[in-house]
């Protein structure tokens, strides 16, 4: 089973953003998968029994992390070729597990609040007989097909929309440089394209790209480096269509910090590149 994880819906607009970009990074890793598997030797007398409890393993995938686990399972017969299988107890998924305790971290920054570490997930799946084993259901069963994203604006966005999206994009952390240059890396290229389709929905708006620096150097150097690094990336939004026009580039050096630069991974976070509606 696939899930698309930019169709996760909080009922909150911005909290959806928040969710995509800063916890699971979906230009990166845009779904999670579950595998299992249902044997017919398992529900053999699922006919007779109606319902039955079993120990069923499974292979969860997040995050581009893959993991195997068991869960229990109640198996409920629907029909000589449907069952469900549904959760019989929560299943605990730690953050820690699948490499996003950054992301709670960014999370819990954007939002002022403490998120617990870990989710309990619950699932009630449908299986068919398409031969042997048993396979998860299709649409033709009377699943509803999943949404590809969570509900939002349709066409532009609205100026308060676009300043939302803009702060949280900020937060990401994903745009990265060669070492001490201004040349973006290959692995940039999936959020810069995510970007991008949003600086497009906000149009007639122009906006600031600020490169920021750690305090690593002299002055004189960082805020040269930092202006070179937003005119890159100004320039790449340029190449995918963005009107150079509405595009400002503009360094800051080591003058604005958003942390103190008083650790490795500080000053890491402090070299980056954050977006705004231009003054």
């Amino acid at each position: 089973m696939q899930v698309l994880l930019d169709s996760v819906d909080t009922k909150i607009d911005l909290r959806n953003v928040r969710m995509r970009f800063l916890f699971f990074e979906t230009f990166r890793h845009p779904s999670a998968t579950v595998a299992l598997q249902l044997s017919d030797d398992m529900v053999s007398d699922i006919a007779t029994v109606r319902r039955k409890f079993l120990t069923l393993p499974y292979r969860i995938s997040l995050h581009g992390i893959s993991l195997d686990r068991s869960a229990e399972v109640t198996v409920t017969y629907l029909g000589d070729n449907l069952v469900s299988v549904s959760s019989a107890a929560p299943i605990s998924l730690s953050t820690t597990d699948f490499g996003l305790d950054e992301g709670r971290q960014k999370l819990e920054e954007a939002a002022g609040v403490t998120i617990v570490p870990a989710a309990l997930i619950t699932f009630d799946f449908l299986f068919a007989r398409e031969g042997a084993p048993l396979q998860p259901a299709t649409q033709t069963t009377g699943t509803a097909t999943p949404a590809s994203v969570a509900l939002e604006t349709q066409g532009n966005f609205s100026q308060e929309e676009c300043i939302g999206r803009f702060e949280i994009l900020s937060r990401t952390g994903n745009i990265y440089f060669s070492t001490g240059s201004a040349r973006l890396t290959e692995e940039s290229a999936a959020v810069l394209d995510a970007i991008g389709a949003i600086i497009a929905r906000c149009p007639d708006m122009v906006i600031e790209i600020g490169g920021h620096t750690d305090s690593d150097g002299s002055d004189a150097a960082n805020q040269r480096l930092s202006e070179a690094r937003a005119r890159a990336v100004a320039a790449w939004f340029a190449d995918a269509g963005i009107p150079a026009n509405r595009l400002l580039a503009v360094g800051y050096g080591e003058a604005r910090p958003a942390f103190p630069n008083t650790s490795s991974d500080n000053k890491r976070r402090n070299r980056r590149i954050e977006f705004a509606l231009a003054q």
